[in-house]
């Protein structure tokens, strides 16, 4: 402490004001001026950044001007980084009681302590931030049940309004109000209540869903805490529920008819393992849509869904209310239907759907027909268990088909014999093909004109060396069935052009196209271009030749082919004329080069009055048309004599020359030389039946 007069000398101080400010023990004595001390506390190091003048002035302006106050209080920053407080107090006199502290330790705590409260006020914030911004209600209890927090979503999710929850509610109050604002879970709300209160008392953590009856579900998940409270978090999972049932549905039935699909009928099915084994006779039916390809390929998909989803209804209005119709994708349907007396009742059912099928559908002004082949298998007989019975009905369905379509058909055991023979068949092709097993065989084509070889069919051979020849009516079909003949095609062609290089100018090479060529290698004509060049073959030596059912599907796809190709120089030919639906239209949507009269034609030709008005319309056509013309099948010197006579330009047959390899088909074109130079002058179709 210190005390000063009137005029700002020092009366008394004690030791303590002189170490607080460290000022001189010698200058401190009663009677020193104020300057003076001011001079030596500035030598000290207080009032940094201050002359003693300035300090001196500022101290005096404060007091002098606090005249209505008696207390004046000061903090004065030391050099050293403390705080001194100085209290100032008027005396009656006109003299000055001061007193000095150093509170640099109280205002440490004071801003720690502000600090705290602020990073406190920020904590809550976020607090009350966070818990009303989580996408669940938030609810704390404490050890006596009673309500500590809540959030926003909280009290959205139960409709309770904002100001009817309040902290210190009991458990019970608030499950009561809830349920009084209108949240009735399923099952009554007093039992929801007791059940709730019963779970609180058992301490331990659960998580449970509420189903509403408004439709709404709530799933809760209940924490216990170390004092006895807990919290819970509860989360409307409605949306999610509604989207797990929809994906569960999705998941077992098909998008496009709403109809199970494979999955869900598979477990149908496991029922019916069942009920076989009880002795019920059950069957099941695969459904194959016939020609919808067709309508996919020529009226757009759209028209193709909206037939089948009318397949769809019609297969319902067919069955049973007991059956089960499932679609499998695609064309692809399959019916569980029984229980049955005997099996064979299936068939009424079978027929059924075939006439239904059968009706024609009209789709936007389209009038579709279609109809549908029906393979069936019968419980316990033909299997017991689910992928027996569908893999033997699919048999039947696939002999159905192979018999016509538009019928049906019953499982027999030799079915399921002949489906493992042709996939022992595809197995060993993929290895010849892989162990260059196939080989090329060549039939002459005499050429009616000159009497003269003028071309060559390529004919494709197996033989494997544990069985011999495999006729190509066996694998050919496999072939195409698998896309198998996509890269056999491919080595056709390369074959073939390699063989023909090494021929006479004049001859020609034909190879056969199939349709599966087309439909699967959209790179056909580069194919083509490559097989020439490595065969070093022109391409005006070169004849393809297709059916007309390479023209029943993407037409516009097949046209472009045939164009780049008949630009390159390629010939192209139509095979197995007028066995079709419309090769005269076809004749006129491509300027095909040359037309093949098929076999059949010729063989009626000596057994049926119209058989010579059919070759003789069809050459009158070709010619018309500027096209050549080959009659295929030749086999006696009547139908070389015949068709020579109609006019057709080249003959292919037996009688003319079997296949033969190509090393034989060398040979034959040297003795051709020599047997013209030896008989400039006979007859053309003495001479051709004499070469044979």
């Amino acid at each position: 402490m210190s005390v000063w007069d009137h005029d700002f000398r020092l009366v008394f101080c004690n030791e303590e004001y002189i170490r607080l400010h460290k000022l001189p023990p010698d200058l401190i004595k009663p009677g020193v001026a104020l300057r003076e001390v001011f001079e030596a506390s500035v030598a000290a190091g207080n009032y940094p950044g201050k002359t003693a003048e300035e300090a001196e002035a500022a101290l005096r302006s404060k007091l002098v001007g606090s005249s209505r106050r008696r207390t004046v209080t000061l903090d004065i920053a030391k050099a050293d980084g403390r705080t001194i407080r100085v209290t100032n107090s008027r005396l009656p006199d006109g003299a000055w009681l001061t007193t000095h502290e150093d509170v640099s330790e109280i205002n440490h705590y004071i801003r720690a302590l502000r600090e705290r409260e602020e990073e406190l006020l920020v904590q809550n914030m976020r607090f009350d931030y966070a818990i009303n911004n989580m996408p669940q209600g938030l609810c704390m209890f404490d050890g006596d049940k009673r309500l500590v927090v809540w959030n926003r979503q909280y009290s959205e999710m139960y409709n309770v309004p904002p100001g009817q929850l309040r902290r210190g509610d009991s458990l019970e109050k608030v499950l009561r109000q809830r349920v009084e604002a209108g949240n009735r879970p399923i099952g009554g709300g007093e039992a929801f209540v007791k059940n709730r209160l019963a779970l609180n008392d058992e301490g331990t953590a659960s998580s449970f869903v509420v189903e509403m009856e408004d439709g709404r579900v709530i799933s809760v998940l209940h924490q216990p805490l170390d004092d006895g409270g807990w919290v819970a978090t509860h989360h409307d999972i409605t949306d999610q529920r509604r989207n797990e049932e929809r994906i569960r549905y999705l998941a077992r039935h098909d998008a496009l008819t709403g109809l199970p699909n494979r999955i869900l009928l598979h477990e149908q099915m496991q029922a019916l393992e069942a009920r076989v084994e009880r002795g019920e006779t059950m069957a099941v039916m695969c459904i194959d849509v016939d020609h919808f390809k067709t309508v996919n390929d020529t009226l757009g998909h759209a028209i193709g869904d909206a037939v089948l989803k009318e397949v769809a209804a019609r297969l319902v209005a067919a069955k049973r209310d007991d059956d089960v119709v499932a679609r499998f994708g695609g064309d692809e349907f399959a019916l569980l239907h029984g229980p049955l007396a005997k099996g064979r009742e299936a068939a009424s059912l079978a027929g059924r759907i075939v006439s239904a099928l059968a009706e024609p559908i009209v789709v936007e002004g389209n009038q579709v027909l279609i109809g549908a082949s029906v393979g069936i298998a019968v419980a316990p007989t033909d299997g017991r268990s689910a992928d027996a019975l569908l893999k033997a009905a699919d048999l039947a369905c696939y002999r159905a088909k192979r018999e016509g379509r538009g019928t049906y058909d019953f499982f027999e055991k030799s079915m399921d014999i002949a489906a493992r023979e042709r996939r022992q068949l595809e197995m060993w092709l993929r290895v010849a093909l892989a162990k260059n097993q196939l080989s090329l065989e060549y039939q002459p084509l005499y050429d009616l004109r000159t009497n003269r070889i003028s071309g060559v069919e390529a004919l494709l051979r197996w033989r494997r060396p544990e069985r011999g020849s495999i006729p190509p009516a066996e694998f050919i079909q496999i072939a195409e069935d698998t896309g198998l003949i996509v890269p056999i095609g491919g080595w056709v062609l390369r074959q073939a052009c390699a063989d023909a290089s090494a021929w006479p100018a004049h001859v020609k090479v034909a190879v056969n196209l199939s349709p599966v060529q087309f439909k699967k290698n959209h790179r056909l004509a580069e194919v083509v271009v490559s097989a020439l060049a490595s065969g070093g073959l022109r391409a005006e030596h070169l004849e393809l030749e297709i059916t007309e059912s390479v023209l029943l599907t993407q037409i516009d796809g097949v046209l472009r082919t045939l164009h780049q190709l008949r630009g390159m120089g390629v010939k192209i030919c139509m095979d197995d004329f007028g066995t079709g639906y419309s090769s005269l239209s076809y004749l006129r949507a491509f300027p095909f080069d040359k037309i093949k009269i098929d076999r059949s034609f010729i063989q009626d030709s000596s057994i049926r009055e119209d058989g010579t008005a059919i070759i003789e319309a069809v050459v009158g056509l070709g010619k018309s048309m500027g096209m050549s013309i080959t009659a295929e099948g030749v086999e006696t010197p009547d139908q070389l004599r015949l068709v020579t006579e109609q006019g057709c330009t080249e003959a292919q047959g037996y009688l003319l020359g079997r296949p033969l390899p190509a090393a034989a088909i060398s040979s034959l074109f040297a003795e051709e030389q020599v047997r013209i130079a030896q008989e400039p002058e006979a007859p053309r179709v003495a001479r051709l039946v004499r070469s044979a």
